[in-house]
């Protein structure tokens, strides 16, 4: 099909020139408040919120005026032409003609990318450079389930098979989720639009960059130079092939996850039969992975009839490796289907060509016994252990991000309780995390609730059922005393043998430690 760099700007970071011209557009953008906090003070709540919905109308009534923040999200958000004078308030238009960011048409300018501010971490400004239409502001745009929503596409200056995606509700949640301790090698697999690489670049020392789109990998190197980053090492293949025996620290992956018949767009269709594509990715993933080090991904994958999800999904994860997989929601074939149809604009196509493509998508269900497609993440971390931790759970509710810390905090305690028996937890020492709090249900008047929960009110925010002994002891966990002795002074009060109740009462420690309610407490803290 050509070249399908051609119609994307140029930002070259080892030209003196390049570099100068593209630090001045980027202190332009800041100048005139074309960031994620100057968006929302601009457009307010309600027409901020449409744009993520792919809605412009209310975003086009709040950019009437000739300031130089209406002018740029005119420009690069909703993707309208600008008068020549008025651009040349805002930007640096001669630096943006002369490397491609601007196309002049007579009097007036028009974007030849999407550039979406995004609110980095620890405040950071960053921008996302995407193809036309593929961010906010495209036709016509759709939501989709889920974290596995996308934007719909309009045709643009590429191939629609070779579009790169801005952000969207999978990218946030995969940067979300990602462990964020320094380390010294991270590698983007199936980049995009370089968000994750622009994440990483804030805490590997070293970044590599991959994608099967050439034309990705140039959105990439876009988005780091406008955003300040330095550049990743970049690299053009499929799966693990770029990086040939090379191994990281941390791995993430939004990759084309989309289980669907054929592999019609680049940057959903993974081209592999069913799972393929995500099962191959964790089972290689353990091989590019340093002693400790982290892979996270975002997935799909089949509910086959006669087969248990959780068991299936158990046996992709590698040798030596623990493992922690969310599934968040789960939807039926036919739901499934029709979103990844609407995505396309296949529901936009005559009668016939629709009801084609959707019935070989159940062709396609149906000879793999799919019956439902579950969506989630999945977090490996290589522990070198013979006896790996897998936690495979469904958790459609609401959670609190970034979650980095709390996948951290739940490997460190997998370890823990790999590692101590019973007797050591005994005479360990626990305190109740951070924003936990208990709630008694019961009916009014009544001398003791029916039952106790205890909430986490941060992270996962999990609930769980205790009874007195545990709503007791959670109570009294502060770090100062032993397990054991804690639960000596239960008894006493309950009127319990103390040898029973130290008995029975392990197996409930562990699964408080293991849903993060309790925390050890090391010895000498």
């Amino acid at each position: 099909m050509g070249d399908v760099s051609t119609h994307l700007p140029t930002a070259d970071a080892q030209d003196p020139e390049s570099h100068a011209r593209t630090a001045r557009l980027r202190e332009a953008l800041l100048t005139a408040a074309f960031t994620a906090d100057g968006l929302l003070d601009l457009l307010g709540a309600p027409a901020y919120a449409a744009l993520a919905r792919s809605e412009t109308v209310p975003a086009l009534r709040a950019t009437r005026g000739d300031g130089p923040l209406e002018t740029l999200v005119r420009l690069f958000l909703l993707q309208r032409p600008v008068e020549l004078r008025r651009a040349r308030a805002a930007l640096p238009v001669a630096d943006c003609l002369a490397d491609g960011w601007l196309v002049q048409d007579g009097d007036e300018l028009r974007a030849s990318v999407d550039v979406r501010p995004y609110g980095g971490a620890e405040g950071q400004d960053w921008w996302i450079v995407s193809d036309l239409g593929c961010a906010v502001g495209g036709a016509g745009g759709i939501r989709g389930a889920g974290e596995a929503d996308r934007s719909e596409l309009v045709l643009g200056a590429a191939d629609r098979s070779e579009l790169v995606l801005g952000v969207g509700g999978a990218s946030t949640t995969l940067a979300g989720i990602t462990v964020r301790r320094p380390v010294g090698s991270a590698l983007d697999l199936g980049t995009g639009s370089g968000i994750q690489a622009l994440h990483a670049d804030r805490h590997a020392t070293r970044v590599t960059a991959t994608d099967l789109n050439p034309r990705a990998l140039r959105c990439t190197a876009l988005t780091l130079a406008l955003s300040g980053a330095r550049p990743a090492d970049l690299r053009e293949g499929s799966l693990f092939a770029p990086v040939a025996d090379e191994t990281y620290d941390l791995i993430v992956s939004n990759p084309p996850f989309v289980i669907s018949p054929g592999a019609r767009l680049t940057y959903r269709d993974g081209g592999m039969g069913g799972d393929d594509l995500c099962r191959t990715l964790v089972q290689q993933s353990a091989a590019h992975l340093n002693d400790g080090g982290y892979c996270q991904l975002l997935a799909n994958w089949q509910h086959v009839a006669g087969e248990e999800w959780h068991d299936r999904l158990r046996s992709w994860v590698p040798r030596g490796c623990d493992a922690w997989i969310v599934q968040r929601e789960v939807q039926d074939i036919t739901q499934y289907a029709e979103l990844w149809l609407r995505d396309a604009g296949d529901h936009r196509a005559g009668d016939e060509a629709y009801a084609a493509r959707y019935d070989a998508w159940l062709d396609e269900f149906e000879a793999r016994k799919t019956k439902a497609v579950g969506f989630g993440w999945i977090t490996l971390r290589k522990s070198g252990s013979d006896a790996s931790s897998i936690t495979v759970e469904e958790w459609p509710h609401p959670v609190e991000q970034p979650l980095g810390e709390s996948v951290v905090r739940h490997f460190d305690r997998q370890d823990y309780l790999r590692s101590t028996d019973d007797a050591a937890l005994l005479a360990g020492r626990f305190r109740l995390a951070d924003e936990v709090v208990q709630e008694q249900v019961g009916l009014p008047g009544a001398e003791d609730p029916e039952h106790v929960v205890l909430r986490q009110n941060r992270g996962m925010r999990r609930a769980t059922k205790v009874d007195t002994v545990g709503a007791g002891f959670a109570g009294v966990c502060d770090g100062s005393l032993p397990a054991g002795r804690i639960l000596d002074a239960i008894a006493q009060l309950v009127g319990e043998d103390p040898v029973l109740l130290r008995d029975r009462t392990p197996d409930s420690i562990r699964a408080l430690v293991e849903q993060g309610f309790l925390e050890p407490v090391a010895d000498g803290a």
